[in-house]
């Protein structure tokens, strides 16, 4: 077996001293680094989500105002086509009476009351009160 010298023991011994010196001082210095940039990464997350929800507030709220233009159109188009069907039936007096007979076909009931002149409509109590034939007094 080989023995080392004292020269040759004292370099072990500050290879080792130095080594652990370099490990005890990098320690810290690498938990520095890990943290700053753990840091980093956090900052750029949330930067990005930050992007990403305000991307996402720009489209609802473009999409909103595509929904209204296209409301505001459509209502348009309908004021138009009721003007020319009011212009076309004399007046918003035979529109009125227009739509009235329209809901009157789309009825399935077998007695109608249509208003009068006045605004009332005719009853009928003679009709109802009276009996069918077959029918005891």
């Amino acid at each position: 077996m080989m023995r080392l010298s004292a020269t040759g023991m004292l370099g072990i011994v500050l290879l080792f001293a130095l080594t652990l010196s370099g490990v005890l001082w990098g320690c810290p210095t690498y938990n520095v680094y890990s943290k700053e940039q753990a840091g980093r990464a956090a900052l750029a997350e949330a930067q990005s989500s930050r992007q990403i929800a305000v991307l996402e507030a720009r489209a609802k709220l473009e999409s909103a105002k595509m929904l209204a233009d296209a409301e505001v159109v459509r209502a348009e188009g309908a004021a138009r086509a009721n003007r020319i069907l009011q212009d076309s039936l004399g007046g918003p007096d035979g529109y009125l009476r227009y739509l009235q007979i329209q809901a009157i076909d789309n009825k399935d009931a077998s007695l109608i009351y249509v208003p009068t002149e006045g605004g009332l409509p005719l009853l009928e109590s003679s009709r109802l009160t009276q009996r069918a034939p077959g029918q005891g007094n």
